[in-house]
């Protein structure tokens, strides 16, 4: 799947949002990408899992034993990767601030594990939830997610593979440009 196939499929599903709005990260920026419209559809969140895990170096997915991901975001794309993989998929929660197993969910002491994302920004939910995969003594051999906005800076520590790379700016609240200044800011993500 090439990024213009990639990004017809979030545009189809009006998932490319623009309009004034506060990321998970709390940067601020004129584009959103609304994930959970992309992958509402199943038949598009297979064919995007599937274009994802292709994306992967054999090795990378020869190593994969279990597909973690986090809530909320990451749940769809992460399940739908475990299909492509032949492999479960687990996920993380928040429920007191930082991520978790819950659900009976572990892993086996050095278990490989791919960390599924739907977007990274800045890289610092993977890295949160890296830490409990590693807390919980799973070994993380990359990170696959639909979407880079980091413009290639996410520093995640182990391989990265996005499928597709974007790179809206983004900017600190006290440094907003005029125009995206003049318009309300929401936060459509899940995090409040």
């Amino acid at each position: 799947m090439t990024e213009s196939e990639v990004l017809a499929e979030f545009r189809a599903s009006e998932a490319l949002l623009q309009g004034h709005f506060v990321l998970s990260s709390g940067k601020h920026s004129a584009n959103y990408l609304q994930c959970a419209r992309v992958l509402m559809s199943p038949e598009r969140a297979s064919r995007l899992a599937i274009a994802l895990a292709q994306s992967l170096p054999r090795e990378i997915r020869a190593a994969v034993e279990v597909v973690v991901s986090p809530a909320m975001g990451g749940i769809i794309i992460g399940h739908e990767m475990g299909r492509a993989l032949s492999c479960d998929a687990l996920f993380l929660e928040r429920p007191e601030g930082r991520f978790v197993f819950r659900r009976g969910f572990a892993l086996a002491p050095g278990q490989k594990v791919l960390m599924v994302e739907d977007v990274v920004t800045t890289g610092l939910s993977s890295r949160q939830a890296m830490d409990a995969v590693r807390a919980a003594g799973g070994e993380i051999v990359a990170e696959a997610a639909l979407v880079d906005r980091s413009g290639g800076e996410a520093d995640l520590g182990v391989p990265f593979f996005p499928l597709v790379s974007l790179n809206f700016p983004v900017y600190d609240a006290g440094d907003l440009p005029p125009e995206l200044a003049a318009i309300p800011a929401v936060k459509p993500g899940s995090r409040a």
